[in-house]
Formats: structure tokens, C-alpha cells, sequence
């Protein structure tokens, strides 16, 4: 059976330890006894205990200094003084010191067991207390790093920001003077050159998605919690997304469809926020759907929500690789593995700014058998969708 607690009598009287013990022993406490202030001591540094009974005049010293090393072992030992009827204001000494309170000889099993079990409930009410304090500590430092991180995250955004935009500009800048020599504007060029230039070309394409990534990253994580939102109409940000991508679709001979609802559509979100969600996504589809191929983006009506489905029929995506989209920087192991550049940045922007506007966006694939992304918003209930700011 569990004990009720470890108790400790050090006396130099044979009557006494051995009347606690039979006292202590039937309540379900298991008692240690010790005859001399050194062997009480020895045991306190060998074992554990919850409360000692300490004689205050032993033959070999005061009681009372065995508070001090008892409490170094364990400050929440409760110690309490057995003293003679002489000896009142030396046990009052001891409760200054650190002791829980005295028992004066003689005293009943009633007041001991009494004694004994309000010196165990203050020991419960101590490690509680500290307990407590404790988890209060780790929860004000938990405050601190989260704060901590805020704070670093933001100076890596408003860095990332304004490195991009510093590098846009030259970017852009020597984009354009390379578009004007590989159209001939600058002089003759022999084929070996215009292949280097186009590749050139194309590296700086690149750079630019990058960058122009970056920049939405970093003014996604930017923004203010209360910053306001408006009610938009959907439908004609998703079609001028559809006509700016039919051109690159044309290309690539890939069949482009959208029918748009005849009502509005109204959701409490941005104008440029939703331009940059369905541009990522449309230009995910096109992009990683190949030759002859078709991309669909479709909307669809649930509970008090809008669904924006954006489905292909492309690469797909490996299940191993599903989990991991959202994260910044990543790209599917056959997307590494193909030539298909990109940064792996879109689909996290994608995901912040479905999130701020209390969305919810969901991803079904599979490998070589395209991709589905649905994109589930709130409709704004007070326009009951017939009115569009």
C-alpha cells in the first residue's frame, strides 16, 4: 500500500521514537527513527523524506541546527521541534529559523497524528506553490521567445522586402537591355550569340520570379493583424487572372475553362491579395501541365462558403510530397527532378493569404494524374451576396 509519507524521528528517548512509531506507524506512515543528531543526519542526506520530528536538546547538540542542512537537502521538509516545557522560547527560535511548528513532552498520538498530518498538507501546498511558480516561469519565457521570434521574423521580412526591391530594379533594368540586343536594336548578332543571350534571358526570368516572390512573401508576412479588409466580387478578378494566362496557355496549346457565376460572389478579403492567391495557382497549373492538356478553375457553392477549385491535368504531386507544400522554398521531388524552374515560395504565399481571409485551402493529386486545389472562403453573410462594395 502507498505510504501517506516518509517520516523521521530523531530523539535521543527510546520512549519517544518508538511512541511515535507506534502512533504514526497504523495511520499509514512509514517512520524512521534515529538516536543522535549524526545518524538523523546521515539519514537525511540518504533518503527521502516529508517531515522530521526533531528533538531540540540532543546529547550531542541543539535539534535546531539541522534545520539549515535538512533544508538545504529539501527547502520543503517540514520540521517539526518535540521540546520540554523549559525550553518554549527555543523552540519559538526554531519556527524563526525554518521549522513548521513544535510538540512539547508529553504529548498525545492525537496531537501527534494531528501535527503530523498539517506539516504534510503544508508540504502539499509548498510543492504545489512551487510547482506552480514554475509553470508560470515557463509560460512568461514561452511569452519572451515567441516575442523574440515576432520580432526576428519581422526583421527578416522587412529585410527580405527591401532587398528585393532594390534588386528588382537593376534586374528588370538589364532584362530590358538584353530583350533590345536579342532584338536586333543593338547591331548583328551571330547565332551563337543569340542562344547565349536568350539563356542569359532566361536566367533573369528567373531571378525575377524570385524576386517578385519574395516580395509577396515578404508583404504577406508584413502585414497588420487588423489590417481591414474589404467585401470583393471574385468573379472578375478570377477572369482577368484567366485572360492574363490565356496567351502562356494558347502556347502550350493547353485547353483554358472558366464560367463565371452570374450573381456576385463576395468575400471579406483584398483586391491584390486575391489577384496574387489565383495568380499562383493559375500560373502553377499552366505551368506544370504539359502540351495538349487543360486546366479548369471552377466555382461551387457550400454551406455559407465559395469554393474555387483550380484543377489540371498535369505532373501531379508524389502523396510524400502533399504535407510539405505549404513550406517555404519547397518543391516536389518530381518537380526537382524535371526543368521546370521555380521558387517554391507561391504556394506559401497561397497559404497565408487564405488563412488571413479565414479560409481554408485543400490539395488532392496524384502523380502523372494532375492536381486539384480547392480554395474554401466565407461568404460575407450581411450582403447575403447582393451587394459588392
Amino acid at each position: 500500500m502507498e505510504t501517506k509519507g516518509n517520516i523521521l524521528v530523531i530523539d535521543d528517548e527510546l520512549g519517544i521514537r518508538e511512541g511515535c512509531r507506534r502512533a504514526l506507524t497504523p495511520q499509514g506512515f512509514d517512520v524512521h527513527t534515529a538516536a543522535s543528531m549524526k545518524d538523523g543526519l546521515q539519514m537525511v542526506q540518504d533518503e527521502e523524506f516529508d517531515l522530521v520530528l526533531l528533538d531540540i536538546m540532543m546529547p550531542d547538540g541543539r535539534g535546531i541546527e539541522l534545520l539549515e542542512p535538512i533544508h538545504e537537502k529539501d527547502e520543503d521538509i517540514v520540521c517539526v521541534i518535540i521540546t520540554g516545557y523549559a525550553t518554549i522560547e527555543l523552540a519559538v527560535k526554531a519556527i524563526k529559523q525554518g521549522a513548521y511548528n513544535f510538540i512539547s513532552k508529553p504529548f498525545t498520538s492525537d496531537t501527534l497524528i494531528m501535527t503530523v498530518n498539517q506539516g504534510l498538507e503544508k508540504r502539499r501546498l509548498s510543492q504545489e506553490t512551487r510547482r506552480l511558480q514554475k509553470i508560470e516561469q515557463h509560460a512568461a519565457e514561452l511569452v519572451r521567445v515567441k516575442e523574440e521570434m515576432e520580432r526576428l521574423d519581422k526583421f527578416k521580412s522587412d529585410f527580405m522586402l527591401m532587398v528585393a526591391h532594390e534588386l528588382r530594379s537593376p534586374v528588370a533594368g538589364a532584362q530590358s537591355l538584353l530583350r533590345t540586343i536579342l532584338r536586333g536594336l543593338a547591331g548583328d548578332l551571330n547565332q551563337q550569340q543569340v542562344e547565349l543571350l536568350r539563356r542569359v534571358n532566361l536566367r533573369m526570368d528567373m531571378l525575377l520570379e524570385l524576386i517578385n516572390d519574395l516580395l509577396s512573401l515578404a508583404a504577406s508576412k508584413s502585414i497588420e493583424p487588423d489590417e481591414s479588409l474589404e467585401l470583393i466580387n471574385i468573379n472578375p478578378i478570377i477572369q482577368q487572372v484567366v485572360n492574363n494566362f490565356s496567351v502562356q496557355a494558347e502556347d502550350k496549346k493547353i485547353s483554358l475553362i472558366f464560367e463565371p457565376i452570374e450573381i456576385p460572389v463576395a468575400v471579406l478579403a483584398t483586391e491584390d491579395g486575391l489577384f496574387t492567391l489565383f495568380n499562383n495557382l493559375m500560373g502553377n497549373a499552366i505551368k506544370y501541365t504539359s502540351e495538349g492538356g487543360s486546366v479548369q478553375v471552377s466555382l461551387d457553392f457550400k454551406d455559407d462558403c465559395v469554393q474555387i477549385t483550380f484543377s489540371d491535368t498535369g505532373i501531379g504531386i508524389p502523396k510524400e510530397d502533399v504535407p510539405h507544400l505549404w513550406e517555404e522554398f519547397y518543391r516536389a521531388s518530381n518537380v526537382r527532378k524535371s526543368e521546370i524552374t521555380g521558387t517554391g515560395l507561391g504556394l506559401s504565399i497561397v497559404k497565408q493569404l487564405v488563412e488571413r481571409y479565414s479560409g481554408d485551402i485543400e490539395v488532392i493529386s496524384a502523380e502523372g494524374k494532375g492536381t486539384k486545389f480547392i480554395v474554401t472562403m466565407p461568404l460575407d453573410r450581411t450582403s447575403k451576396n447582393d451587394q459588392v462594395s
